[in-house]
C-alpha cells in the first residue's frame, strides 16, 4: 500500500459531464490505498481462506461485454475466475479481478483489514499531487507519443486499434504509476467506491471527508476501463466518475482497498 498524506484539492471537473461538477475544495485525511487494483491471485487467497461464493457465481451468469460483437452480453457461467465466459480463457493471476459485485469487493476489504476507498479519497490519490489536470499523470493525453493508461483506441465499440498493447484487461503494472505511486488509478478496469451515486451530490458534498449520500440505487465507479474511449466516457479522465447497481459483475469492473492510517 501507499501512504497518501492528506490535504485539500479541488475536487471534480467543469469540463466533463454535468454531474462531474462543480469543481469544489475538498479536505482529506491521511490513509493507506492499493498500489495496483486487488488482482486475481489475490481475490483467489480470500476464495481459499473464506469459501466466499460471488455474486455473479450465484447468479449463473454476469455481463461480458464482446468485443467481437462490439456489444455488452448475457456472459452464462462468467465469473471472477471466467471474466469473459467459461469457453474463453481463464484470467490471468496478474491481472485485476473483475466480475466482482460491491458486496463482494467488500467481503474482501473485511478480510483483507481494509474498506472500500470514498469516492473524494479515490480522486485525491488519483490525480497524485497533481491540481486540477485532466489526466492522472497531466494534461497531455500521449506525453511524448506513449500511452500512459489501458483504454479503447479507435472508435468505441466498433474497433479497438489496441495500440496501448492491450485489446483487453492488462496486467498489473503494465502502465507508469501516478505521482504517487499507484498504477492503473486510471484505465484498465473501473474500480468500486464506498460511495452511493447522486448526480448533484458534489453541490451539497461536506468539505472535509465526505462519504457520499445517505442512500441511493448505485454505488460510484472511478477511474475508466479498457472500455473507455475519446469518443464515449472518456472515463480515464482523472475526474470522470460513473456509476451502476451494487448487484453488477462486469468483465471491466474491479476494485482496490484503502485502510485508515493508525492513531
Amino acid at each position: 500500500m501507499v501512504l497518501i498524506p492528506g490535504g485539500t484539492f479541488a475536487m471534480g471537473t467543469d469540463n466533463g459531464f454535468a454531474y462531474e461538477g462543480p469543481v469544489h475544495d475538498v479536505t482529506i485525511k491521511s490513509f493507506w490505498i492499493d498500489r495496483h487494483e486487488v488482482t486475481v491471485a489475490q481475490f483467489a487467497k480470500f476464495i481459499a481462506a473464506t469459501h466466499y461464493k460471488t455474486d455473479a457465481e450465484k447468479f449463473g451468469w454476469s455481463g461480458v461485454f464482446d468485443p467481437k460483437q462490439s456489444t455488452w452480453t448475457k456472459g452464462d457461467g462468467a465469473d471472477w475466475h471466467h471474466p469473459d465466459g467459461p469457453i474463453a480463457p481463464p484470467a490471468a493471476e496478474n491481472e485485476p479481478v473483475t466480475q466482482v459485485s460491491y458486496a463482494d469487493a467488500q467481503a474482501y476489504a473485511k478480510w483483507a483489514g481494509k474498506r472500500l476507498p470514498t469516492e473524494a479519497e479515490f480522486e485525491f490519490a488519483a490525480r497524485g499531487g497533481l491540481a486540477q489536470n485532466a489526466f492522472a499523470w497531466g494534461n497531455d493525453e500521449h506525453p511524448q507519443g506513449k500511452f500512459m493508461a489501458n483504454y479503447w483506441q479507435g472508435h468505441f465499440p466498433e474497433h479497438d486499434t489496441a495500440a496501448d498493447g492491450f485489446p483487453s484487461r492488462a496486467r498489473i503494472e503494465s502502465f507508469p504509476p501516478n505521482g504517487y505511486g499507484l498504477y492503473d488509478i486510471s484505465g484498465n478496469v473501473w474500480e468500486w467506491c464506498a460511495d452511493w451515486f447522486a448526480p448533484d451530490y458534489y453541490k451539497t458534498s461536506p468539505k472535509e471527508n465526505p462519504q457520499g449520500p445517505a442512500d441511493g440505487q448505485e454505488r460510484v465507479l472511478r477511474g475508466g476501463s479498457w472500455l473507455c474511449a475519446e469518443n464515449y466516457c472518456v472515463g480515464y479522465r482523472v475526474g470522470s466518475r460513473q456509476h451502476t447497481a451494487p448487484d453488477s459483475g462486469l468483465n471491466n469492473l474491479g476494485f482496490r482497498c484503502v485502510k485508515d492510517v493508525d492513531k
